[in-house]
């Protein structure tokens, strides 16, 4: 695997709807830029040989660095894969759905619950939005949010943008009812 960068955004959200957030909310995000394992190679079949020498390795690469970059324990998380312009969606899908990545950051966060993701084909300095849910139960809604990130050179046509986002709570100022109170 060739890592051509690392990005950390951390976000702390202090005031919302007017008031104060206390304590601030934060969200972490790290993304890795790589070369695509697939480029060049025209139409893969079998992607199993790329995601057995990348996704392992990357995903135990960025877990505990969005962790670290919490710095509180982690309540709602998510993932994206960008795939630069000369790429296929699938590549991108392939490295972050397999357990062989995300187990890294379930296991970090002692989480349950699958990775909500985004998926796109792009060019570099694209915008993105990671869907965050709540780690061990997906049906909480207090957890769903979103956080937008760019990488400003990134993907470049033959590389991928893999990212993990974490929370350390809900949304700021959630007053949204239960799904169970609609059941």
């Amino acid at each position: 695997m060739n890592i051509r960068k690392i990005t950390t955004i951390t976000e702390d959200i202090v005031t919302e709807g007017g008031r104060p957030v206390e304590p601030a909310a934060r969200l972490a995000v790290v993304a890795a830029v790589i070369d695509n394992p697939w480029a060049s190679q025209g139409f893969v079949e079998d992607l199993t040989e790329g995601i057995d020498a990348v996704a392992s390795d990357l995903g135990a690469t960025l877990a505990p660095r969005v962790m670290e970059a919490l710095g509180a324990p982690l309540e709602a998380y998510g993932k994206a894969a960008i795939v630069g312009l000369d790429g296929e969606i699938e590549h991108g899908s392939a490295l972050i759905h397999t357990l062989k990545f995300g187990n890294h950051f379930r296991d970090a966060a002692q989480a349950s619950t699958l990775l909500p993701a985004v998926e796109k084909r792009a060019a570099s300095g694209t915008v993105f939005d990671i869907p965050l849910k709540h780690f061990t139960d997906a049906s909480i809604r207090s957890h769903h949010q979103t956080i937008e990130v760019r990488v400003s050179d990134a993907p470049h046509p033959n590389e991928i943008v893999i990212a993990l986002a974490g929370a350390a709570q809900g949304r700021p100022q959630q007053r949204l009812a239960s799904l169970s109170t609609e059941r």
